[in-house]
């Protein structure tokens, strides 16, 4: 899984292009808001970045460090709510879908998951958390080929990625069992020896 990353801004003074101008109360509430995240105080910064959407209802940034409070917290659903928020002022940005998919996944939604860690991919192919997600979200659907699938990229992507070669162990273990176990209804004895062994382990 991924490390939670918030997002942090300077309070600028001058105009930029593109860039938007927050007053010095809203950039208070913000920065109070990223202090607490950082020393593990969720709720508190929960609290902050409230006020500061309060002020400006379109603080999308706020939004977005929220969503990974409200993450932290387990409060999943409040978590999906606001990276939704911020996707919609930033639907290139590949690290919210990939938060959200981690929302998604938590409830137990894999198809939720794998179609946000889809959209994250689309947007940075080189995006190694995003495959082993997806490929977890597979296998939990009993789509072990994808599942591998995803591993591999994942592994090609970063090379000393040890999660996703020992998901990827797990993936082929578990395709194992289902062939022993098609072999062994079959009649084949060898087969169901193989398959208790497997199953063991």
């Amino acid at each position: 899984m991924s490390r939670l990353k918030i997002i942090t801004i300077l309070f600028i003074s001058v105009l930029l292009p593109g860039v938007p101008i927050y007053g010095a109360d809203i950039m208070s509430y913000f920065n109070k808001g990223n202090d607490y995240f950082n020393e593990g105080n969720y709720e508190m910064a929960i609290k902050e970045y409230t006020k500061a959407i309060s002020i400006d209802s379109q603080f999308m940034d706020a939004y977005y460090n929220r969503g990974l409070a409200y993450y932290k917290k387990g409060k999943y659903d409040e978590a999906i709510a606001d990276f939704g928020k911020a996707i919609g002022s930033s639907s290139n940005n590949a690290e919210i879908y990939h938060f959200r998919a981690l929302a998604y996944y938590k409830k137990g939604n894999y198809n939720k998951t794998i179609e946000d860690e889809t959209r994250a991919i689309s947007i940075n192919p080189k995006f190694a958390d995003a495959y082993h997600n997806r490929g977890i979200s597979y296998a939990k659907k009993g789509r072990y080929e994808d599942a591998i699938e995803d591993y591999n990229k994942a592994i090609a992507v970063r090379p000393g990625f040890t999660e996703a070669y020992f998901s990827r162990g797990v993936a082929y273990a578990r395709r194992a069992a289902a062939d022993f176990k098609k072999a062994c209804d079959m009649g084949i004895p060898v087969a169901c020896e193989n398959l208790k062994q497997v199953s063991a382990e």
